[in-house]
């Protein structure tokens, strides 16, 4: 897909916040520091769209990027987060919860996990809600150029069996490998 434009619309904090305006969303979901910000840039081959932090847990509210003026990425806030208030972390996963299950506009999920770890608990369990939702959706390892191609076979192994039944594409911020998959899968939710 060609990119015409992308621009940051808003941080949502609450659902009167949400988009109005009947477009397809994307959504991209995770724990903190997976590599949220960076897949968002490296899709959009945009440098510093969606700021990228070394502090996980930064992104607390769910963000809207207008993309070709046709449709949103949708950056949700991270979980598993641990240095953040219990109060904090309970409204984070509200508002996302209550985005995943109420979205009509939501055409496709996308769920990062780290290509270098067994996926977490967390993950497992949004994975769970997805299948049983029958969301549609994809998982994106992401990180995959940290690992050798030997150590990132194993590891995308690994993760097809613990989410079994769903796609995984392995994908390289820093060198774009997995960006044409990625894009073939959100072109075939918004049509």
């Amino acid at each position: 897909m060609k990119i015409v434009s992308a621009e940051f619309v808003k941080s949502a904090f609450e659902r009167s916040h949400w988009p109005t305006d009947g477009r397809a969303e994307i959504a991209f979901l995770g724990r903190s520091n997976v590599g949220k910000s960076s897949l968002l840039n490296s899709l959009l081959q945009r440098r510093a769209l969606a700021r990228t932090s070394n502090t996980p847990g930064r992104t607390q509210s769910i963000n809207l990027f207008l993309v070709n003026e046709s449709f949103y990425f949708v950056d949700l806030p991270g979980y598993g987060y641990a240095k953040v208030s219990k109060s904090m972390k309970e409204d984070w996963g509200k508002m996302a919860g209550d985005y995943l299950a109420d979205r009509e506009e939501l055409a496709l999920c996308i769920q990062l996990v780290d290509s270098r770890h067994k996926p977490s608990k967390l993950d497992l369990q949004l994975h769970e809600w997805l299948v049983f939702n029958q969301k549609n959706h994809i998982v994106v390892a992401t990180k995959s150029d940290k690992l050798s191609s030997n150590d990132l076979r194993k590891q995308l192994r690994l993760i097809e069996k613990e989410m079994a039944g769903s796609k995984v594409i392995s994908y390289s911020s820093q060198t774009g490998k997995g960006r044409d998959l990625v894009w073939a899968e959100i072109a075939r939710s918004l049509s």
